[in-house]
């Protein structure tokens, strides 16, 4: 009877698939693991320093809802100097995954329409649906660029939102300045909110990152440390917007996350002062083993930043390749569960170059292995 306790929102979306996709690979012994979608290297030490020195000073209480000062005015300063909007106010958040939920909650009514492109964080189309948003994809495939008169298309009166992720997450694609331009001039246009997740700008490998904020100034834009400074665990992000909406979302925040802890706040404030761009280029390089590992039996599109290659199945849908490759001791993630398609798979090359070696030759190896049975 319990059952009946359960909210109808909730029945609106599905365990995560990528966690079904763990249980199923739970009694594999020491796999090839590709699934991760986070940085392979630990939290910076000045960072954990900054961390352990702010419990020890008692730093340990809630801190305002909209994050400490010094954190605010730092990312403030940078925001200013990148954009120069007199409306852009930062606040922090819990995370970008907080955030996001966040932004959704403080603009998105029930039977509103939110645009995401396929394929798309899987977080996404979760959310969306938790608050009752009708969502609206817009495809990219195959290469996973933004056909500006698609968007247009699918833009209705009922359009509230669109959320637009660059680089992206599955597909490490990189939106181009002219892409993310008409991207955010058609927002402008139509007067639709446009959520930007830069959380992997710092990945871009083959052009330089540009945020539609430089051309829609109402433009909403989420970011955080989590993979810049492989602080994943720490549920660090930040947010910045137009005032008003940001002072909606803070609101949502003192009655929900309250604030972002703050000893972790801290550490962020040591983070500002990190330079990740070793380990950027070390990012590039292993994208560039694997391309090169892989380029001679698999299509390789986007690939261009974040540490993500969405890649099409060389034979049968992707979650029987995944299958196929799990029973080779290989963890890889089905495309579906970033897509309203079965035709790929993700793989991350955030790990050590001797594990992409060993995963590009079972990937390889499937392809050859099923060429010869046929």
């Amino acid at each position: 009877m319990i059952e009946e306790w359960i909210s109808d929102r909730m029945h609106l979306i599905d365990a995560s698939g990528i966690r079904k996709v763990f249980d199923l690979a739970a009694n594999m012994k020491n796999p090839i693991n590709l699934s991760i979608g986070q940085p392979h290297f630990d939290t910076p030490e000045p960072v954990k320093d900054a961390l352990c020195q702010a419990v020890r000073d008692g730093k340990n209480a809630y801190s305002q809802t909209q994050g400490i000062a010094p954190l605010i005015e730092k990312i403030q300063a940078r925001v200013d100097a990148e954009y120069h909007h007199d409306d852009r106010q930062v606040f922090i958040s819990s995370g970008t995954s907080g955030a996001l939920m966040l932004v959704l909650n403080a603009l998105v009514n029930p039977g509103d329409e939110v645009i995401v492109f396929d394929p798309y964080f899987v977080m996404y189309s979760h959310l969306a649906k938790v608050v009752g948003a009708k969502l609206v994809f817009v495809e990219t495939y195959p290469d996973f660029s933004i056909d500006i008169e698609k968007v247009r298309a699918a833009i209705t009166d009922r359009t509230k939102l669109i959320l637009f992720n660059s680089p992206s997450n599955p597909t490490g694609y990189v939106a181009t300045e002219a892409e993310t331009r008409d991207l955010a001039e058609l927002a402008a246009e139509k007067n639709v909110a446009l959520v930007s997740d830069e959380i992997y700008r710092s990945f871009c490998y083959d052009h330089s990152f540009v945020s539609p904020a430089r051309f829609n100034e109402n433009v909403i834009v989420i970011d955080g440390f989590s993979k810049s400074h492989s602080m994943t665990g720490h549920r660090l992000g930040f947010v910045h917007g137009p005032q008003s909406i940001m002072q909606q979302m803070i609101k949502l925040q003192q009655y929900t996350f309250v604030c972002a802890p703050q000893p972790i706040q801290w550490a962020g404030l040591a983070a500002l002062d990190y330079d990740v761009s070793e380990r950027v280029e070390e990012y590039r390089q292993k994208r560039d083993l694997m391309r090169d590992r892989l380029s001679g039996r698999y299509e390789i599109s986007g690939a261009e930043g974040a540490f993500y290659m969405f890649l099409k199945a060389p034979w049968g849908t992707g979650t029987e390749f995944c299958m196929e490759a799990i029973k080779n001791n290989l963890l890889i993630i089905p495309g579906n569960v970033f897509s309203n398609h079965d035709s790929h798979f993700r793989i991350s090359y955030a790990q050590e170059n001797p594990i992409l070696e060993q995963g590009a030759e079972i990937l390889n190896r499937l392809v050859d292995q099923i060429g010869s049975k046929n």
